[in-house]
């Protein structure tokens, strides 16, 4: 979209574009359009249930609970002086942002194909709204998280805060934009490949296994040694092993492994910016 005042034409709206177009300025224009499409993920998911938004609290709960039963009452998996059920909703709060931000992200085509065809506005507003309002969810989640800690803490329970908690935020934000990357190379070959929508749930599940989201990875390098290295190629286990290791002050922290999972990230964004932008030129024709 160029701005062609000379000519009468306040913007000219052409398919024309570069291989990587992250044009900050027009979503800058579009950030009301943006704001409407967090409010509508934010609201209407719940609107008609009778929790509402309680369920961003029930499922998290619930799952990490389930966790502690399966995972350390049952196989015996030890998470040091740091209490299961609190180590594995760490976990699960983490990984539920990354889970939400790709599934959601990944059916941006096929969900908006009617909105798309309609009006124009950047394409990449709707997979950014998603991760925004997802990171609203994961705010709720945190808090939940927090109160949690704040109760085992005083009951004694040996965990800490320490300085590298500064740099959370980071981490959250590499979760969402890796979340952001992969959805926008799936939901460009869902266009094509309706197979893919029905592999991208069994994919995440298989995907969280190997994210050490239940157990610490320390755990993986000790029992597992020789198919520890699927864990550990893994960007999304280091996220929430390092995340854990702040949150908790258990398991390692690995400057290599926040290295490696930022450039990762990068990569795996800026492809999926390249093959969004391509497909949003002649998905209409496919979906």
């Amino acid at each position: 979209m160029d701005t062609k005042e000379d000519d009468g034409w306040l913007y000219t709206i052409s398919s024309k574009r570069k291989l990587i177009d992250f044009n900050f300025a027009e979503i800058w224009r579009y950030r009301d359009l943006l704001f409407l499409f967090v409010k509508r993920d934010v609201v209407t998911v719940y609107k008609q249930t009778i929790l509402g938004p309680l369920w961003y609290l029930i499922q998290p709960l619930f799952t990490a609970l389930t966790f502690t039963l399966i995972f350390n009452k049952v196989a015996n998996i030890e998470t040091g002086t740091v209490p299961p059920f609190l180590f594995n909703l760490a976990g699960v709060s983490i990984w539920n942002y990354f889970n939400t931000c790709l599934t959601s992200t990944s059916d941006t085509f096929t969900s908006n194909a009617s909105i798309f065809g309609k009006v124009y506005f950047p394409r990449i507003i709707m997979p950014l709204s998603i991760i925004i309002s997802n990171l609203m969810k994961f705010g709720i989640q945190l808090f939940i998280f927090i109160a949690f800690y704040i109760y085992y803490y005083l009951n004694g329970a040996d965990i800490h805060v320490g300085s590298s908690i500064l740099v959370f935020p980071v981490i959250v934000v590499l979760m969402g934009l890796l979340g952001l990357g992969i959805g926008m190379l799936i939901s460009s070959m869902v266009t094509k490949y309706r197979d893919l929508k029905f592999l991208v749930g069994f994919g995440v599940q298989l995907l969280m296994y190997v994210s050490a989201v239940m157990y610490p990875l320390a755990l993986m390098r000790e029992k597992l040694p020789k198919i520890a290295w699927v864990v550990e190629y893994n960007p999304v286990a280091y996220i929430i092993e390092t995340a854990r290791y702040m949150l908790l002050g258990t398991g390692t922290f690995s400057w290599f492994g926040i290295w490696y999972t930022v450039v990762v990230t990068l990569v795996i964004l800026m492809l999926g910016i390249v093959v969004f932008n391509r497909t949003e030129k002649t998905f209409i024709d496919t979906v």
